[in-house]
């Protein structure tokens, strides 16, 4: 019972993780597009809070499942199986946003917030949103691959 409530959490913490940080780049995206200082502000802000309530939650419910099923099941999270490397994943996608993409969104944060209605956007925003996109992505393909190791087993 109590392994099925853990792998439950798990399964539940990589939606919201992988959930979140897709569809938050989808919008983001087709916001900065509209050139629009107002929505481009709001979408920023709105990136930020989903960070709080969906990215760490989600980050939070992926350690606290995995590691409790592994100690649950009597697995040893050291080995370089399915479960080593789905680790190594998870922390070298973990490593990108911390490094890269968590210090350009507080740039674009910062520039967003200095924006006014009908100016231009800043180059160094537009800049920090390629950036932001590029690394998104390749940040994102690590967790898939997490994932499709939990599901496969190999």
């Amino acid at each position: 019972m109590l392994y099925s409530v853990l792998k439950f959490l798990h399964v539940v913490g990589l939606i919201l993780l992988i959930g979140n940080v897709t569809i938050t780049a989808f919008w983001k995206v087709f916001a900065d597009r509209t050139g629009d200082a107002k929505i481009i502000a709001h979408a920023q802000h709105i990136v930020i809070l989903a960070d709080y309530f969906f990215t760490l939650p989600g980050i939070a419910l992926i350690l606290i499942g995995g590691y409790g099923m592994a100690w649950v099941g009597g697995m040893d999270v050291l080995t370089l199986d399915w479960l080593g490397w789905s680790q190594i994943l998870f922390f070298a996608s973990g490593l990108v946003w911390l490094g890269i993409l968590v210090p350009a969104q507080i740039r674009q944060a910062r520039a967003a917030r200095a924006m006014q209605p009908g100016s231009d956007i800043p180059a160094s925003y537009r800049r920090d949103g390629r950036l932001w996109l590029v690394w998104g992505i390749i940040a994102t393909v690590p967790l898939v691959a997490a994932a499709y190791l939990m599901i496969d087993k190999p």
